[in-house]
């Protein structure tokens, strides 16, 4: 029943704080957990580069383990997409991966950390101007490889048992080497190996003093046939060239007033052996009297002769272009 003087269903419109909070003060003092890493929160900088980060990663398995710092390493580096993975797919030993920050992948770098990630290389991201500096200005597109310091095959063992292999028949061509007199530059030693590859030879040998040696600018050059191209070292290259001789190979040395001209080579289809010497010096006095033939190439009489790598390359076409024609 409704008290005296209220009608029913009125409210009390008594103006005025009521009895307790319905609960929002307990809830205000309620605390809200631990507060969230700087890289979770939304509007901090740490979110946003996580986030660049996770970008830059997507797709790639591989993942940066420490920032370099900036500091140079003694160890030799090949750089450029093309090298690198060329290297990495003969698998070299190689020792780190360098990747620029932001780089712009393509297929070749995502390849790149593909199989970086396979050979559990340790994978390293570091600032442009890092890079630029680990590799002395050399251009890299955002890409090097640390590797180990060449290991050297002796020259007479790589010849030995290529002919070995070749009396066994185990091989589908003749030997062919070139050797190197007195080649100092390591572009040159590069591109040497390089053209080797292309037309199937079995290796290069180089003296041990007084020559390139297979370095980061030569592995680059090389464009990663270093890695399927033996290159050995030769105590005393005369002997090596005389010890070829003795197992059945025919040496042949590549100088401007040589006894024959390349097209009339007729040792091409023999196990052979092209010695070239540098541009301005040419064949060293003892080697020359140990070749079977001096071979020239015919160039035009304004030229004076022709880059070492360039003698070497067409050398190697004639031979392999005169090899294929007597199968």
């Amino acid at each position: 029943m409704a008290k005296a003087g209220r009608r029913p269903g009125a409210t009390n419109a008594k103006k005025g704080p009521t009895k307790g909070s319905g609960g929002k003060g307990r809830r205000s003092l309620e605390g809200k957990g631990p507060t969230p890493k700087a890289e979770d929160r939304p509007n901090h900088k740490a979110y946003k580069m996580k986030r660049a980060a996770e970008r830059r990663q997507s797709g790639q398995h591989a993942r940066p383990q420490q920032r370099l710092g900036g500091k140079r390493t003694s160890e030799e580096l090949v750089t450029g997409r093309n090298a690198v993975l060329e290297a990495l797919r003969t698998e070299i030993p190689a020792k780190h991966l360098f990747i620029m920050s932001n780089i712009e992948t393509d297929e070749r770098v995502r390849e790149i950390i593909k199989i970086a990630n396979q050979e559990e290389l340790p994978l390293l991201e570091i600032s442009r101007g890092e890079l630029d500096r680990l590799t002395e200005g050399s251009v890299h597109q955002g890409v090097a490889l640390q590797i180990p310091p060449y290991k050297y095959p002796d020259a007479t063992d790589l010849v030995l048992s290529v002919m070995e292999k070749h009396h066994a028949g185990q091989l589908s061509a003749p030997p062919l080497f070139v050797a190197l007199d007195g080649i100092t530059d390591p572009r040159n030693l590069g591109a040497i190996i390089r053209s080797v590859s292309a037309f199937s030879g079995n290796g290069v040998i180089i003296p041990e003093r007084r020559s390139a040696a297979v370095t980061a600018s030569a592995w680059k050059t090389s464009a990663g046939a270093a890695a399927r191209i033996p290159v050995a070292m030769a105590t005393n290259l005369t002997r090596v060239v005389q010890q070829a001789k003795d197992s059945g190979i025919f040496v042949v040395g590549l100088d401007g007033g040589g006894d024959i001209e390349l097209p009339q080579l007729e040792l091409a289809s023999e196990p052979l052996m092209i010695v070239v010497g540098s541009e301005g010096k040419g064949l060293s006095r003892l080697v020359t009297e140990n070749c079977d033939q001096i071979v020239s190439i015919p160039i035009d009489s304004a030229m004076e002769s022709l880059n070492a790598a360039t003698a070497v390359s067409i050398s190697l076409y004639e031979v392999s272009r005169r090899r294929a024609m007597g199968k």
